[in-house]
């Protein structure tokens, strides 16, 4: 199955376009709403095509417990030392500043939409009119959600983090069965931050002819390298963490790009894409110029007519106006037909 093109509030997705860019807030807002526009005010000062946001509350994701599981004990982790619902409380985006945030998107014409985690968080941003949805990866087994999402007929962004093939596509199953039309599936590794050793990219032209769909990558390496790598691998949506400054802090500052680096992102994927082109041999129009520039058999020292062509007397140099260096040793079976100066252009028409 194939998808064909479509477009997310007139932004066109799809190998034939520039990739879709998009910021992700999470929870790097630090509890202000005035920090929450200034991200939305310089991620599209640094070329953000989207920003999402995600929208939950600790209680619709978790339980206010400090013991067992819901305690973060693994050293190696980011949030180590930290109760999931303490977590979850810090990095929510207060409901009450969704609309707010997504005026401001509007304003400056870039896509401003969600992951939601629950079915409540669905209706409530139904009733904002988000233009589509994001899964996360943490949810893309959870069926009933995506199925809620599904309905809704909008385009659906959805991250592949630890998923199987073979969860993978009964979440593609479950979304199409739904309604869902346009997904794009985003490869992804769940650890925070990812290395490059463990983005594995290739598997997006993989996941495309697997799954009929467009895809792209949820990026959580430091830099825009496995980005661009992406990108030449067919990806057609990214999405990065995006800070005002990783000193400020935040339960997802330490792997989010600040704005310089974000117009980077940004610059290099479409560099990126604009390169693959297509198919391509002999020269680009552009390069036809250059043809002149190639090496041609010249008369290196003044010739008598009837002078035997010799090595030393005939060279492949620059520019290229003359005969091509193939053509040296048949050239070295003749004489001058007429007497010759250092420079002349070897052609057929001077051989006897």
């Amino acid at each position: 199955m194939s998808q064909k093109p479509f477009q997310i509030a007139g932004r066109k997705i799809g190998t034939g376009h520039a990739p879709f860019v998009i910021a992700e807030m999470s929870g790097n807002h630090n509890h202000s709403l005035d920090r929450a526009l200034a991200i939305v005010d310089a991620a599209a000062a640094s070329g953000a095509h989207g920003l999402k946001i995600q929208t939950y509350t600790a209680d619709t994701m978790t339980l206010p417990l400090a013991t067992g599981e819901f305690f973060v004990s693994d050293p190696a982790n980011l949030w180590t030392g930290r109760t999931l619902y303490d977590l979850y409380r810090e990095a929510h985006t207060p409901w009450e500043w969704h609309e707010a945030i997504f005026e401001r998107c509007r304003s400056h014409g870039i896509v401003g939409f969600s992951t939601p985690f629950d079915a409540t968080a669905v209706d409530f941003l139904e009733g904002l009119g988000v233009p589509c949805y994001k899964i996360s990866s943490f949810e893309n087994t959870d069926l009933p959600l995506v199925r809620k999402v599904a309905a809704t007929g909008k385009p659906l962004i959805i991250s592949t983090g630890m998923a199987t093939a073979a969860e993978l596509d009964e979440t593609m199953q479950a979304a199409r069965e739904a309604g869902a039309e346009h997904i794009v599936l985003l490869k992804c590794t769940s650890t925070y931050p990812a290395t490059p050793d463990n983005t594995h990219v290739r598997t997006i032209p993989h996941m495309r002819d697997l799954f009929g769909c467009e895809v792209g990558l949820s990026d959580h390496t430091m830099g825009v390298g496995a980005a661009v790598a992406g990108v030449a691998l067919g990806a057609t949506v990214i999405e990065k963490h995006f800070t005002l400054a990783r000193a400020d802090g935040g339960v997802d500052s330490t792997f989010s790009l600040e704005p310089q680096e974000f117009r980077v992102l940004v610059d290099e994927t479409e560099r990126a894409w604009r390169s693959l082109g297509s198919v391509q041999y002999g020269p680009t129009a552009d390069e036809l110029k250059s043809l002149r520039y190639r090496r041609s058999l010249y008369v290196v020292e003044d010739m008598a007519a009837g002078e035997h062509f010799t090595e030393s007397n005939v060279r492949a140099i620059r520019p290229g106006l003359g005969l091509a260096p193939k053509y040296l040793g048949v050239v070295l079976q003749h004489k001058a037909r007429t007497a010759l100066e250092k420079g002349r252009a070897v052609s057929w028409d001077i051989l006897a």
